[in-house]
């Protein structure tokens, strides 16, 4: 994860909901009337560089889902090997890491590059490296520890991301409704 001094045009993330009650300094409506208010710290960016702003965001976005997805599917692994004799065989491998539970199969498309480290998380750094035998206990118990650990951070800076991306997205629609024709400029050429 990236703190404030790693990217100093992120604004620090904020406690609130996606329909605007209980936010604070920088909030981007109204208090529960859905009205979009311009976020200042964002002022100084014009639209161009306000747009590249929210596709890092985005792009980051992206990054933190995919090794979230990696954390929960050994997370899965993990569980299901527990209540197996010996190793997961390739049937239960595809029920494991298809199935999310809900009936609704596991898909995405990532434009994420596997080989992209993630700072700030050691926990994924021997994640993979590290064999676990799902028969002991302490081990499993140990490793999972880790491995939610890690789901934790991800999952607090993927909200903050959300709501930073909600941010940008609601000054961009303010800039938009000042100025129609500046919408134009983001069309391809």
């Amino acid at each position: 994860m990236k703190n404030g001094n790693e990217r100093p045009g992120l604004p620090r993330a904020r406690a609130a909901s996606r329909n605007g009650v209980g936010m604070d300094e920088g909030r981007r409506t109204k208090r529960g009337t859905g009205e979009l208010v311009a976020a200042p710290h964002l002022a100084d960016l014009d639209l161009a560089a306000l747009r590249v702003y929210r596709r890092d965001l985005q792009d980051e976005e992206d990054r933190v889902s995919y090794w979230r997805r990696l954390v929960h599917a050994r997370l899965d692994m993990l569980e299901a090997g527990s209540h197996t004799e010996g190793t997961l065989s390739v049937d239960q491998l595809i029920r494991v890491l298809g199935d999310t539970g809900s009936g609704a199969s596991r898909t995405a498309l990532s434009a994420v590059h596997p080989s992209a480290p993630l700072p700030d998380l050691p926990e994924t750094a021997d994640m993979w490296v590290t064999e676990v035998d799902p028969h002991d206990p302490a081990a499993l118990a140990e490793a999972q520890e880790k491995l939610r650990a890690a789901e934790h951070k991800l999952t607090a800076y993927r909200k903050a991301l959300f709501e930073r991306i909600d941010e940008a997205t609601a000054e961009l629609i303010l800039r938009y409704r000042e100025n129609p024709a500046a919408a134009l400029s983001a069309l391809p050429h």
